[in-house]
């Protein structure tokens, strides 16, 4: 292998007073790393270092604060690395750059990236097992109290109507789902238990490639090969080099190959002449954990965490989303930033049901059977983008993902829905404090109508970011103490 600049992980010793330490990386929307670097630095206090290839940032943490780590909002998705290459020399025939890279799986450092894969994996296992355990115990609960089977049918076909009603209304009973307070205390208690349950077990030796079933039996391990690759130098592709380190890996560890259910994902990155070897952490990506309806055009969770972080929410702020579509935006502002009070509105009925689905889902997954229903600061109303039924300067923070123009409504209706949108934003928001975070792929239209209206609205930043292939920008607006007046004309 040619001489490169490596990092790997800095691990501690096994000794019984020393606590292993693994370097994380982190996929994070394009655009907004350094907001997900902030986030790591606020929740967990370790600094990050963000990849010369976009939308993705690493850090190290102890083994313990893995359960934080699965908690933070910014990021997609999450492996251990095992080792980096800042400057890798890859030789100049395809053949001699492939054996390169088989040689490389041999002298990489395994070990301590494997164990923490290992306890990793326990978290989950321990996870899924809580979760059944509260099934079954909810199911016990609601047997006794509900008495016969007919009736609990029947209250339980009730309490879903319920919840939809709820959501749309003004009021919530005191047999509503409950909302964040307790959820909170049942998450500060599962993270206390899963950081116990890793800490003392960190210290405890495993075999890698190795895990034991119930009588004793081995497991072989099965696993696949992961390639990511940028760049237009290299003499491979990325197949070629996932198949080669792949044969190697399978060689070195006597693992079984499986594409599809596999234990182990072992991932190949290659930017350029960076190379980092990593081991997943994540099975799906964490930006779907809001969302279970879904729409033609659903935001990313991760993203809509950065839109409302960029926007600086404080405490009692009212924040709106007049255009929330599945509700991911006003979602994740409620569960993140229970102290302000969040609307969400549409014009589409459709749309409007299935933020209240979502947000009835939501809080179903987080529902404590020991305390009260406290709902969720939180509301879904159907309504006219251009005649908002809000009163004028009742609202601080403006946050929504505005239509493309593509996959709903199209560019030329852009050129006159923005412009009205921007007016009625501007009209709504608090003057001279208000702000507003807008998502648009339409960026030409957008600046052309913010031009008209520069006397309501002030461009304070730019997030250059990518929604599903596409390039669009995240733009924060404030806004300024200029009156506005209605019924004006712009174009």
């Amino acid at each position: 292998m040619a001489e490169a600049e490596a990092a790997g992980p800095d691990a501690a010793g096994d000794g019984a007073g020393e606590e292993r330490l693994a370097v994380i990386g982190a996929t994070v929307p394009t655009g907004f790393e350094a907001m997900a670097a902030a986030e790591v630095q606020e929740k967990l206090g370790s600094a990050s270092r963000i990849s010369r290839d976009r939308g993705k940032i690493y850090f190290e943490v102890p083994a313990h604060s893995l359960p934080e780590v699965h908690q933070l909002r910014s990021v997609d998705n999450l492996f251990v690395v095992v080792q980096e290459f800042k400057d890798y020399q890859f030789k100049e025939t395809k053949e001699d750059a492939l054996k390169d890279l088989e040689d490389l799986v041999k002298k990489l450092p395994w070990d301590d990236p494997l164990k923490i894969w290992e306890l990793n994996n326990g978290l989950k296992k321990k996870k899924t097992k809580r979760k059944k355990q509260n099934v079954q115990q909810t199911a016990s609960k609601g047997e006794l109290q509900d008495g016969t089977g007919e009736e609990k049918e029947h209250r339980a076909a009730g309490g879903q109507e319920d919840c939809t009603t709820n959501m749309a209304g003004d009021g919530q009973s005191g047999e509503e789902m409950q909302g964040d307070a307790s959820q909170n205390e049942e998450d500060d208690n599962e993270l206390s238990e899963a950081k116990n349950e890793l800490h003392a077990s960190s210290g405890a030796e495993t075999k890698a490639g190795e895990d034991k079933k119930d009588g004793g039996d081995v497991k072989v391990l099965k696993f696949r090969v992961t390639c990511n690759r940028a760049g237009d130098k290299h003499s491979f592709t990325s197949n070629e080099a996932a198949r080669d380190f792949g044969g190697a890996v399978q060689e070195h560890f006597q693992w079984k190959a499986d594409m599809t259910n596999f234990d182990v994902e072992v991932l190949l990155n290659i930017h350029n002449n960076e190379v980092v070897v990593g081991i997943a952490l994540t099975e799906e990506s964490l930006h779907r954990r809001n969302i279970t309806h879904f729409g033609p055009t659903t935001l990313r969770s991760t993203l809509a965490y950065g839109m409302l972080r960029l926007c600086d929410p404080q405490p009692t702020d009212i924040i709106i989303d007049p255009m929330c579509g599945t509700g991911a935006i006003p979602i994740e502002g409620a569960m993140e930033w229970p102290g302000c009070f969040h609307v969400a509105g549409d014009n589409n009925p459709q749309a409007v049901k299935r933020a209240a689905s979502n947000i009835c889902s939501l809080l179903k997954k987080n529902e404590s059977k020991e305390s009260a229903s406290l709902g969720a600061p939180l509301d879904i109303v159907q309504w006219d983008i251009c005649n908002l039924p809000l009163r004028t300067g009742s609202v601080d923070v403006i946050v929504t993902d505005m239509p493309f123009g593509k996959r709903i409504g199209s560019k030329k209706k852009n050129w006159d829905l923005y412009p009205a949108c921007l007016m009625e934003m501007g009209r709504i928001c608090t003057p001279g404090t208000g702000r507003a975070v807008l998502l648009t792929q339409d960026k030409k239209c957008f600046i052309k109508a913010l031009s008209r209206l520069g006397h309501i609205w002030r461009k304070s930043h730019t997030v250059w970011v990518n929604v599903g292939g596409l390039h669009a920008a995240v733009y924060l607006l404030k806004r300024t103490w200029e009156r506005v007046e209605e019924n004006k004309s712009f174009w």
